[in-house]
């Protein structure tokens, strides 16, 4: 089995400069919904209307996990879920990257190695 080609630290300072810029970062969705309240006599449970609540979803060891958010964080982690997807496109480029290399590397022709696709 040939030896991949280990990142240069370029390669590695330029992610974490990406990463860094890209924080925070989260996986998983967060979706709003409607509940109703505790209280006896609420005007806005009793219209039908319910209060706005936020949750956070996620899979933790292969099982489905929601948390509550609350309202003052919902635009932090919306930001964190879009950085995080961000993330991920990055690592699919990555292997893509890492493939084309090695498929170039063993044709043994490098001037086809130029470029490529992200």
């Amino acid at each position: 089995m040939e030896k991949l080609r280990q990142p240069s630290l370029r390669d590695a300072a330029g992610l974490l400069a990406d990463v860094t810029r890209h924080w925070p970062m989260a996986k998983g969705s967060l979706a709003e919904v409607r509940k109703p309240c505790v209280r006896a006599n609420c005007p806005v449970c009793a219209s039908g209307r319910r209060h706005r609540a936020f949750l956070f979803s996620l899979t933790e060891k292969g099982r489905r996990r929601c948390l509550y958010v609350p309202a003052a964080l919902v635009p932090t982690l919306r930001q964190a879920i879009a950085n995080g997807r961000w993330m991920e496109e990055q690592m699919r480029r990555t292997g893509v990257r890492l493939i084309e290399e090695h498929r170039c590397a063993r044709r043994q022709r490098p001037s086809a190695c130029q470029g490529g696709a992200s």
